[in-house]
């Protein structure tokens, strides 16, 4: 799957610098270069996503329906 998401950077006080996506609450990563960064911005956002799908799934019925939606 490929998705893209947006990538605020700042400087962080102490050096290097933060990361945040506003389209995924509680994803930051930090680094001590912007693509260090948005690497960690990128792990971030897999594991909240990974984390969320399965706590949805979790218990499901077996007759759900399970399908895909396409944004372009």
């Amino acid at each position: 799957m490929r998705a893209e998401f947006t990538a605020i950077i700042e400087p962080a006080p102490e050096g290097g610098y933060w990361a945040t996506c506003p389209e995924v609450p509680g994803a930051n990563g930090q680094g001590e270069t912007v693509e260090e960064a948005k690497e960690s911005l990128r792990e971030a956002i897999e594991l909240i996503l990974k984390d969320r799908r399965e706590d949805a799934l979790r218990g499901l019925p077996e007759d759900a329906i399970q399908d895909r939606v396409v944004i372009a």
